[in-house]
């Protein structure tokens, strides 16, 4: 009888996380697209330009403080701007990048500049985006094995890329890591 408790008490628990977790991501905007092919956890995506905030990603030198800086008012306007998922991650050869996805809301034109040292206002240009949806916490072994998954698939499916991968983080730190929403996207080569 006690461990039929421990064990309906450990369902009930999980349950609740998974609900808070869902809750809490529902509680962003997301950058928009549309779905264009779905296998599996294998998707191909139309994005819209993206309007992006960014800062180079060095470690853990406090690339994510800055950006969130900036949304909190570090900006010309000193104007708040809503968080949004997911955010990015591009890791280079020599240098990477994290970025924010700015709302929709704002038009290219209507970010405010930022203030904050070693932060830019970009694109994330638009396009066909061959995506792979995994979950776990953020490391560059994880990454790389979620990326050759993706590239398998790519080859198979004689989808060709154009530029460097992108990853997506969906979830704050607290998330439990079998929960988090994580991607990695490739840019495809136009029709």
């Amino acid at each position: 009888m006690r461990i039929m408790l421990i064990v309906a008490g450990l369902g009930l628990l999980v349950v609740l996380v998974n609900a808070g977790c869902a809750a809490v991501r529902a509680g962003y905007d997301t950058a928009p697209y549309k779905m264009l092919r779905h296998e599996g956890r294998f998707e191909v995506r139309q994005y819209p330009d993206l309007m992006l905030v960014s800062t180079p990603l060095k470690g853990s030198d406090g690339s994510f403080m800055r950006l969130f800086r900036y949304i909190q008012g570090q900006n010309e306007a000193r104007k708040k701007i809503a968080m949004t998922t997911p955010v990015f991650m591009e890791r280079g050869a020599s240098n990477g990048m994290m970025a924010f996805v700015l709302p929709a809301t704002l038009q290219s034109g209507e970010a405010p500049v930022p203030t904050g040292p070693e932060v830019a206002l970009r694109t994330l240009p638009g396009g066909r985006y061959a995506v792979l949806r995994f979950s776990g916490g953020m490391n560059e072994s994880r990454e790389r094995r979620q990326l050759a998954r993706l590239r398998d698939w790519l080859a198979a499916a004689g989808l060709k890329t154009l530029e460097e991968p992108v990853f997506g983080y969906f979830d704050p730190p607290w998330t439990p890591p079998f929960m988090r929403r994580n991607e990695v996207m490739l840019r495809l080569v136009a029709d």
